[in-house]
């Protein structure tokens, strides 16, 4: 018997490959199913089963088009009710694996779907949970993605979620593995570990959660304290994810057009695309088309896509390093963004060679902020998370999340010159590109953000572990 993680850092998501005696189950997989197709075959083995946790909503599963390549059946949990055909399993139903069992515990709570598979070895024994989002280490699922589907509020949901831990999965062995759908960086929960493999036993001392003194009270308040609203585009996905969607290689071929900077620009005027740049910020900074959003391959990309584009039928147009264009439109396909209309040939290069207009941003040191904070009365913007700000952060600065820029847009000064940092320069640097694409001009980046910050030795408020907030 074989588990394998098949971990994407850029959404902190975890499919899973279980092969037993020439036979596979793929649990959550990714849009683009190459590589779970390549593995069966170098094991020479059958994909069985595709089982789905529950319907995403931070991207957009494969499990269509696996299906459609294997001839795998889908199968989710109770009360899932997708318009394609799929196997709706009951609590309790086991599914022979090779000599192995996955044996289906529905646990609602995060979704009302939500389901964790169990995986028993051939000798019978429990050996693994793949929880989806009911457990993550560290921390449970948020109970408000279902709400409007469902008519129920999240407490209702974070109660009916408690119930499903204590009643499902804390009875297990404290050897049972847990695999989680998603680790630290995912929208899906609020303070998960940066692990991605543990034991339930571990999981009982440390996740709050999992308090053997919890009350249900207790639960629900801690889990909805706190949470923030989801990115707009989570509906979207779930919606793809319950409905179907384009085969990726359609949408590869849609998107690999290579525009010549005059195509690009008028496309750009003809159909209202966003335009992408998705180069290094250091790149970005020195020059980009005007009116460009600069959101980094090399960084959060498809999350960050997501939270701030947010309609996934929004048309966009592509500038990306050469040799990366389809990455780029792989990665947003994650997440739902189908209609790339085509790359800028040649790259920015192409542009400025064309002699088109083109744009920069001004981008300064720690030091020349030091400086400027000692000289004048000048404002700073930080766009970092609400709780990095809390936890320390220059006095002066004010807290404009990158999350919620948009309704900071009426604090920013209209004439006085002001400066913009994060945490290490790459979400700052799509803050910039934004408010430039509002017309926002008046604007200072700080290279190397807070971390730089600090080095420069520019004063900052008491230091307040994120755990104590």
């Amino acid at each position: 018997m074989k588990v394998e993680q098949l971990y994407t850092g850029c959404l902190a998501q975890g499919a899973y490959y279980i092969e037993s005696y020439g036979e596979v189950a793929i649990i959550d997989p990714l849009r683009e199913t190459a590589p779970y197709l390549e593995r069966a075959q170098r094991d020479n083995a059958k994909v069985k089963y595709v089982f789905e946790t529950h319907f995403h909503a931070d991207f957009v599963s494969g499990h269509i088009t696996l299906a459609k390549q294997t001839g795998a059946p889908i199968i989710f949990g109770p009360n899932a009710n997708p318009s394609f055909d799929a196997t709706i399993a009951t609590d309790g139903q086991e599914f022979p694996l090779g000599k192995a069992t996955i044996v289906v515990l529905h646990t609602p709570g995060h979704t009302m779907e939500s389901t964790t598979y169990l995986l028993r070895d051939p000798e019978g024994k429990d050996h693994a949970i793949f929880t989806g989002d009911t457990l993550f280490l560290g921390d449970v699922g948020r109970p408000d993605l279902a709400q409007k589907a469902s008519h129920i509020t999240q407490e209702e949901l974070a109660g009916t979620l408690f119930d499903s831990l204590r009643t499902k999965i804390m009875p297990l062995a404290d050897d049972v593995i847990v695999y989680p759908a998603h680790g630290a960086g995912s929208a899906c929960g609020k303070n998960m570990m940066k692990e991605t493999v543990d034991t339930l036993g571990n999981q009982k001392k440390m996740n709050y959660a999992l308090r053997a003194d919890m009350t249900k009270e207790e639960f629900i308040k801690e889990v909805t304290d706190g949470l923030l609203p989801p990115p707009q585009y989570f509906p979207l996905n779930v919606k793809m994810n319950k409905e179907g969607y384009a085969d990726l290689d359609e949408v590869i071929a849609q998107g690999t057009h290579a525009l010549s900077p005059e195509a690009f620009e008028i496309a750009a005027n003809e159909t209202g695309a966003v335009v992408l740049d998705v180069r290094h910020q250091k790149d970005f900074a020195k020059g980009h088309v005007p009116r460009s959003i600069f959101i980094g391959l090399d960084g959060g990309f498809a999350p960050w896509v997501g939270t701030l584009i947010a309609d996934v039928k929004q048309p966009i147009l592509l500038i990306a390093p050469e040799g990366r264009e389809e990455e780029a439109i792989t990665r947003l396909s994650r997440v739902g963004f189908d209609n790339t209309l085509g790359y800028l040939k040649g790259g920015f290069e192409a542009w400025r060679r064309a002699n088109k207009e083109y744009d920069s941003v001004t981008s300064v040191q720690a030091a020349d902020l030091k400086k400027a904070i000692n000289e004048e009365n000048i404002s700073i913007f930080d766009v970092r998370k609400e709780s990095e700000y809390i936890s320390e952060h220059i006095p002066t600065a004010q807290s404009t999340p990158l999350s919620f820029l948009n309704s900071h847009l009426a604090e920013f000064p209209d004439e006085k010159t002001f400066f913009v940092h994060c945490a290490g320069g790459y979400r700052s640097m799509i803050a910039v590109s934004i408010l430039k694409s509002r017309g926002i001009h008046n604007l200072v980046d700080v290279a190397g953000g807070f971390k730089a910050i600090k080095e420069a030795g520019i004063e900052v408020t008491y230091y307040v572990c994120p755990s104590t907030l």
